[in-house]
């Protein structure tokens, strides 16, 4: 199918200080066999020489913005909204890129009543590792979409989300409260759900997601999920909402863990091993299993 000349894709990439990897994000745009979009950087105000990578491309579809978010990632995405003129918003972290086929993937899809995209991305680390994924690995989610996001967790990276403009606009973006921060796309993607279940999974690693930095963060992730998701919870039935407590649980589980709380975290874990999904009580049981080797090994050095 020819779909090259349709309708018009809106690719927001907001950024700070990655001009280094922001001219492989831009490349991997310019790339795409499907040639009808527009490419919006929303840049933090950068103090590296992100206007020298954008200028260096030469490409009138590729615009540049300017923004103080304040920290807040999701103002910058909600200005690039602003100014999309596209039927489609793609979502492009400014450290992650596409392979070229990656919008005609998508929008080959686009006249048979979907209003959301998504698909699987490949993860590239700084420093390789063999025992960690190798995949953001997602999934076709079951109707109602917004129960399965809630009870099933968020498998919906960022960079890989195409989404139709006029629900972005009905739902009024992403939320800005700073609580929210790291799982702000999380509740776009639940309040996008309670508009539209026409949510399809393009079962194909179409993109790159980097991880990079120096170390992991000891951010409590439960905070912001439980923000993210607190105004949906009575949609769900006391198992389902197990399920949910049990993401959350790990997740504060594995910020008690980095904070050397190790009996809060037999706590959280034990509580995940019997309300959470296989998946979340597999995972609890192998972070049991490291907790158990620690204490061991520190009480043995204590000795």
């Amino acid at each position: 199918m020819n779909v090259t000349k349709r309708a018009l894709v809106s690719v927001v990439i907001p950024t700070y200080n990655h001009a280094h990897f922001l001219g492989r994000a831009l490349q991997s745009v310019l790339d795409q066999t499907y040639t009808n979009w527009e490419a919006i950087v929303i840049d933090n105000h950068s103090q590296d020489n992100t206007d020298d990578v954008v200028e260096r491309f030469a490409d009138p579809r590729i615009s540049l913005l300017k923004i103080h978010n304040n920290g807040v990632i999701a103002a910058s995405r909600n200005r690039g909204i602003l100014a999309a003129k596209g039927e489609w918003v793609a979502f492009l972290d400014s450290d992650d890129w596409w392979v070229p086929c990656k919008l005609l993937e998508c929008l080959k899809e686009q006249n048979n009543g979907v209003d959301f995209f998504y698909h699987d991305l490949r993860i590239v680390r700084e420093k390789p590792s063999i025992f960690k994924a190798s995949v953001v690995k997602s999934r076709q989610l079951s109707k109602p979409v917004l129960i399965d996001l809630l009870a099933g967790g968020n498998v919906i990276a960022n960079s890989s989300v195409v989404v139709r403009k006029n629900l972005l606009t009905q739902i009024g973006g992403l939320d800005e409260d700073r609580q929210m921060i790291g799982c702000e796309d999380y509740n776009l993607w639940l309040r996008v759900a309670q508009k539209s279940d026409a949510f399809l999974y393009i079962p194909k690693t179409l993109g790159y997601y980097l991880l990079h930095g120096n170390g992991v963060s000891r951010k409590d992730m439960s905070i912001p999920m439980r923000c993210a998701t607190e105004d949906f919870i009575r949609l769900l039935d006391y198992r389902q909402t197990y399920k949910h407590e049990s993401r959350i649980s790990y997740a504060k589980a594995r910020s008690l863990f980095l904070a050397g709380d190790y009996r809060g975290v037999k706590r959280a874990l034990t509580f995940c091993m019997l309300n959470g999904t296989w998946n979340i009580k597999l995972r609890a049981c192998y972070m049991l299993i490291v907790v158990l080797i620690g204490v061991r090994k520190f009480e043995a050095n204590k000795k």
